[in-house]
């Protein structure tokens, strides 16, 4: 059984652009080198947007080096990107950008969002590529909510969205350049919860709505990340009604992480190359 062997508390939040009030839960420079494949987890917990004229978001900027992936659970976002691909996703659907080689990219309230206000939610989380993969071609997957499988937990009524990996026989529609899961949980009641995970695989489980509790006494609050052993073939925890969790878990990545800013790759030099790139207009 995997063991939590820390929680990481939820932080004050700060804006990115001016249309997303973010918690950094992890990020490269930190708990990313010891949850590989992953990098960086922002938690955009709801806010609530009155109606507006003028789009809130993020402007043109550069990625390099790995992927994005944004899950949206309540408000729209419009994405637009380098290579022509873009569009508007809503609550229960995917956004899984490949930066590769280097991509520039735009992301938004949608036109509608805005002039309407509302909620937002979401979670943008980013996940390493290997050094034979960091160089691929810029890609773009939209994934909507009806894609995604969803299927039941197991004893304590609740469901699991497969976004990526296999769960129980249903496949996640996001193409990964590694073995990985992420699962977006949904428990109904209070109740254990028990779910296999690989042996070996970095996992860590992020709560969104109630909270999470294990036997020796840790628990984790609404915005908190429990960091999970690569050691053991399950995670199990007791779960509380009306809860929400992100659980993340992927075969690692050992080789050098070197990052700055939007650009992740193994050495200085690529750093380097990267900036020399974005500087030239070539992404």
């Amino acid at each position: 059984m995997k063991t939590v062997t820390r929680i990481l508390r939820s932080t004050e939040p700060h804006w990115v652009g001016n249309g997303f009030p973010v918690q950094s839960i992890f990020d490269y420079h930190r708990a990313g080198r010891d949850l590989s494949p992953f990098l960086l987890l922002d938690y955009a917990a709801p806010h609530e947007f009155p109606p507006g004229r003028e789009r809130r978001g993020v402007g043109t900027h550069p990625h390099k080096g790995f992927e994005t992936v944004t899950i949206v659970y309540q408000g729209e976002l419009e994405h637009g990107d380098s290579t022509g691909r873009g569009g508007v996703i809503g609550p229960g659907d995917v956004q899984w950008m490949t930066a590769g080689k280097g991509i520039l990219h735009e992301e938004f309230h949608s036109e509608a969002f805005t002039q309407s206000g509302g909620t937002l939610e979401m979670v943008q989380l980013w996940v390493n590529l290997r050094a034979a993969d960091k160089l691929s071609p810029p890609g773009y997957q939209s994934i909507t909510a009806a894609q995604i499988p969803s299927v039941p937990t197991g004893e304590t009524a609740g469901s699991l969205r497969v976004i990526a990996g296999n769960y129980n026989g249903a496949q996640g529609p996001a193409h990964t350049f590694t073995p990985m899961n992420v699962w977006d949980i949904t428990m109904e009641a209070d109740g254990p919860v028990k779910l296999p995970l690989p042996e070996g695989h970095s996992a860590a489980l992020l709560v969104l709505r109630g909270d999470a509790s294990w036997a020796d006494h840790k628990q984790a609050k609404k915005g908190d990340l429990a960091v999970l052993s690569h050691n053991g073939d399950a995670v199990a925890w007791e779960a509380s009604a009306a809860s929400r969790y992100l659980l993340l878990s992927g075969e690692p990545i050992d080789e050098p992480i070197v990052g700055s800013g939007p650009f992740v790759m193994n050495t200085e030099a690529e750093i380097r190359q990267a900036h020399r790139e974005f500087s030239r207009g070539l992404f």
